[in-house]
Order: C-alpha cells, then structure tokens, then sequence
C-alpha cells in the first residue's frame, strides 16, 4: 500500500511544474484503498478515510495515511484491524523524491502515463515498489494523480501475515489472501 502511495506522490509531483512547496494534498477528495479476497470467492474493497501529504521544495512528496481511518463497512472489523495488522499503529507514510522537470510541460487538461518508483513505510518497515501512475493537470492550481491500474503487494512483504493469520481466526474464516491490491486518487492543490 505504501508503494503505490509513493509513486501516485512521485507522479503527482513530477506533474506540478515549478513551485513544488506550493502544493498540499486534497484530503477531503483523495484516497487511498486496498482490498482482499477472503474464503477463495468473496472480494472486499476498503479505503482511509484520512490522508495528508505534500511536495516540497527539493521535489519530495510525502503522504501520510492514518491508519485509524481504515474503512472496511463493518465497525468490528475496522477495529479488529487497526488492533491486530496495523498494531495500533497511528501512520502509514509514503514518500518519493521526484525530477519536477519531466512533466513540467503539462498544461491544464493535459495528461500522461507515468512510471516509477515509490516506498511505504509501514510498522517500521519499508517496501519499495514500482507503480504506473495517470497523472493530469486539471487547472493551474489543481493536479490530479491515480493508479492507472491496481497495485499488488505482499502481506508477508510488508510485515501484516501476523495480523492477517489473527483476522482471519477471529472471524472463523477458511482463507484470507496474502496479496492486496492498492489503488490511489490524490488531488494536489497550491
């Protein structure tokens, strides 16, 4: 999840041309979200609620994801995940440095396809991951950038089996996957 999250921030921010420090997340029109499948046929979509981020002068992006805002539709479990995958955990943080120069010809309404390369930083570790980004300037003061596909991710690779293994004994369940696709729609704005 941290990965995908570090490359929407890389292309996000290879997207805003000059003045790098200018532009802050969108909150309240951004998200983050993951899914899984459990016992082999039932797929989940969840999100966070609660994302922040930023790029800043030297061209770094950095997101952080509260944890705590996970939302799966089911009170319990989001509980149950918070306590047992995230550890209690308060933030995921995803970051990229990024060269401001390869999109800076984007004008408003133009778009483009992008790869690179981000890291997550969860539960004390950190994943590094590649991830195609769409990325579009929606006006001169507005960027808009996704996964232009689902991103997959290990559970082992990022440290959760152990919360997963416990989520899946407390819900009586046969199975639950060990890879987890993530997606990502960030507005920045200055």
């Amino acid at each position: 999840m941290k990965t995908q999250l570090r490359a929407l921030v890389i292309a996000v921010t290879a997207a805003l041309p000059g003045l790098a420090g200018a532009w802050t997340l969108e909150p309240d029109t951004s998200t983050v979200g993951f899914g899984a499948i459990k016992n082999d046929y039932v797929g989940e979509a969840f999100t966070f609620t609660s994302v922040s981020g930023a790029v800043d002068d030297a061209g770094v992006a950095s997101i952080d994801i509260d944890l705590a805002s996970v939302s799966t539709a089911i009170d319990i479990r989001d509980e149950r995940m918070v306590a047992h995958v995230f550890t209690d955990v308060a933030k995921a943080g995803l970051t990229a440095d990024i060269d401001m120069a390869a999109l800076e010809a984007l004008a408003p309404g133009e778009s483009a396809i992008i790869e690179t390369e981000a890291v997550l930083s969860l539960l004390g570790s950190e994943t590094p991951f590649d991830v195609q980004m769409f990325v579009m300037r929606l006006g001169e003061d507005r960027v808009l950038a996704s996964t232009n596909a689902p991103v997959y991710l290990s559970t082992e690779d990022l440290g959760v089996d152990g919360g997963v293994d416990k989520l899946q004994e407390l819900a009586g369940l046969d199975s639950i996957t060990r890879v987890t696709p993530l997606t990502a729609r960030l507005i920045f704005s200055r």
